[in-house]
């Protein structure tokens, strides 16, 4: 089973493309975890990370009309890994979350 559900905040406004027609929405969400207590018992900064996401069709319509940057997000999809070869024929991968749902969470909701 490949399956994500990630709650996190928007990096950045939805870059939209059109591929053959159809509408894609490309942007970085942000999560972190809880905040933990060090040795010494103050709080440390809670880890980020940061995901690529991906919307298709109906999905990115939406992206392009209510989603942006500082918007907080629900989504469940799955990872894909592309992989290419730079112009110097270095060999990328990137891992990518394409969406299936999403919630547009209100201002002010923890993740």
């Amino acid at each position: 089973m490949n399956k994500v559900i990630l709650c996190g905040i928007v990096g950045q406004d939805p870059t939209i493309r059109h591929i053959d027609k159809r509408p894609l929405a490309e942007f970085s969400l942000a999560t972190h975890e809880a905040p933990r207590l060090g040795p010494d018992g103050k709080p440390l900064p809670p880890p980020t990370e940061w995901h690529r996401i991906v919307m298709w069709d109906a999905n990115a319509e939406f992206a392009e009309k209510y989603i942006r940057k500082g918007s907080r997000l629900l989504i469940e999809g799955s990872l894909r890994t592309r992989v290419w070869e730079d112009r110097n024929a270095i060999k990328r991968s990137v891992t990518e979350v394409y969406v299936n749902t999403l919630e547009l969470l209100p201002r002010g909701t923890r993740e």
